[in-house]
C-alpha cells in the first residue's frame, strides 16, 4: 500500500504540473511592462504572451491583439511555443502511460513486473516534459532579463517577468518531482522483490541430525 501511495502522490504532482503547463502556455502575462527608472507612465500596462499582446488601461479596459504572422515572430517566441507545446503533449502521453502502470489500477494486473516498467516509463516521460517546460520558461525569462539590463533598451520598452513564467516554473518542478516519485518507487519495488529470495534453512535440519 505504501508503494501505491507513492505512485498516487507522484501522479498527482505530475498531473498538477500538466495543468500548470497548459495554464502557463495560454496565459498572456509572459512579460509585463516595467515602471522602473524614469518610466512613470502608469496609464496603461502592456503584457506580451506566446499568442497575443494585451494593453490594460487604468480605466479597467483591456484590449488584446493576436499575432498576425507566425514568420514575423521573434525566434524566442517561436522556440518557447514549441517547447511548451511539446511539454504539454508529452505530459498527456505520460499521464496515460502512468495510469496503466500504477498499482491502484486494474490494467495489466496479471503482469506486475511489466506494470512496474510501464509506470517507470510514465515517470521518465513526465521528467522529460518537465525539463522541456523548464527550459522554455528559463530561456524566455533570460531574454526578458537580458533586455531589461541592456543599456540600449529604451526605458519605456523595458519588461519584467510576468505571472506566466512563475506558473511555468512551478509546473515544471511539479512534473519533475512527480515523475521522480514514479521512478524511485519502481526501482525500490524491484529491489524489495529480490531480497526475500533465499535458499531454505538447512541449518535447522542439520541440527536435528546431530541430535
Amino acid at each position: 500500500m505504501a508503494n501505491a501511495g507513492i505512485q498516487l502522490l507522484g501522479f498527482t504532482l505530475a498531473f498538477l504540473g500538466f495543468i500548470g503547463s497548459i495554464a502557463s502556455t495560454v496565459m498572456v502575462e509572459w512579460k509585463a511592462s516595467s515602471y522602473a527608472g524614469d518610466n512613470i507612465i502608469t496609464a496603461q500596462a502592456l503584457y506580451e504572451g506566446l499568442w497575443k499582446t494585451c494593453a490594460s488601461q487604468s480605466t479597467g479596459q483591456i484590449q488584446c491583439k493576436v499575432y498576425d504572422s507566425l514568420l514575423q515572430l521573434p525566434g524566442i517566441v517561436q522556440g518557447t511555443r514549441g517547447l511548451m507545446l511539446a511539454s504539454v503533449l508529452l505530459s498527456f502521453i505520460a499521464m496515460l502511460v502512468a495510469v496503466v502502470g500504477m498499482r491502484c489500477t486494474t490494467c495489466m494486473a496479471d503482469a506486475p513486473q511489466q506494470k512496474d516498467k510501464v509506470a517507470l516509463a510514465g515517470g521518465v516521460v513526465f521528467i522529460i516534459a518537465g525539463v522541456l517546460a523548464l527550459v522554455g520558461t528559463s530561456w524566455y525569462g533570460h531574454r526578458v532579463a537580458q533586455d531589461f539590463y541592456n543599456p540600449f533598451t529604451p526605458t519605456n520598452a523595458k519588461y519584467e517577468f510576468g505571472s506566466a513564467l512563475y506558473v511555468g516554473w512551478g509546473a515544471a518542478c511539479l512534473s519533475i518531482i512527480g515523475g521522480s516519485f514514479l521512478c524511485c518507487n519502481c526501482s525500490g519495488e524491484g529491489s524489495s522483490r529480490k531480497a526475500p529470495r533465499y535458499p531454505p534453512t538447512s541449518s535447522g535440519q542439520g541440527g536435528r541430525d546431530y541430535v
